[in-house]
């Protein structure tokens, strides 16, 4: 037997395929890419609802960035955005569509239908906000809402300390935020789900989130 190869598959998980390689990232510590964060979504999106989606990266990804009106529509009418009520889409700042999995840094936005509401969570304050700005310019108005009514807001979000955990914060106030969605019965204070994310995220819960990824990738390993 050889040893193992980078570009060696080790999970199928839906549409998304984890190879030796993306293990290598995960125990860093080290930028996360996009399959890895996709992983993060599919794993979250098992138990939730039909009204709540997370945008895979590329999808983000090509939403922000792709060229021509034909294009856009093409990319965003399959997430049948008017009919949920909770969208969470990735941000990153390579300006390069020719280069794959480029950038330096992740960030989130978050739709919230009820609050008719994007808001930007970027752990490294204020580094995302033009390419943020960007993605909710081009998909506000396919939300099924009046696109002139739709706001932006930069939210709430615990700062990382390091220059690589930006994918892992923004993992884990994904999954805060869906949680969030799925037990509340009514708003608190206005406050959304801030107060659950600045409780519940911070660079303690980020530096475990590697460990906690690399053992759900073993245990469906073993389970399929």
């Amino acid at each position: 037997m050889g040893f193992p190869k980078p570009n060696d598959k080790v999970l199928s998980f839906g549409d998304v395929v984890l190879r030796n390689s993306d293990l290598e990232i995960l125990r860093g510590p080290h930028y996360i890419n996009d399959r890895i964060i996709e992983f993060c979504f599919a794993d979250i999106s098992i138990n939730l609802s039909d009204d709540i989606v997370l945008v895979p990266p590329s999808i983000s990804f090509w939403i922000a960035n792709c060229a021509g009106h034909d294009s856009l529509e093409d990319a965003i009418n399959p997430l049948e955005l008017p009919g949920k009520n909770l969208v969470i889409f990735t941000v990153n700042d390579n300006d390069d569509v020719g280069m794959a999995e480029g950038g330096h840094h992740w960030s989130l936005l978050v739709y919230d239908r009820e609050e008719n509401l994007f808001v930007h969570h970027d752990s490294m304050k204020g580094m995302n906000h033009a390419h943020a700005k960007q993605l909710y310019e081009r998909v506000k108005e396919f939300v099924g809402s009046a696109g002139n009514s739709v706001r932006f807001l930069e939210g709430e979000t615990p700062r990382q300390e390091n220059g690589y955990d930006c994918g892992l914060f923004a993992v884990e106030i994904a999954r805060v935020v869906c949680q969030w969605r799925g037990r509340r019965a009514v708003r608190c204070g206005g406050r959304m789900w801030f107060d659950d994310v600045m409780a519940q995220v911070d660079g303690k819960v980020v530096g475990e989130t590697r460990a906690r990824i690399l053992s759900r990738i073993d245990r469906l390993r073993l389970s399929g």
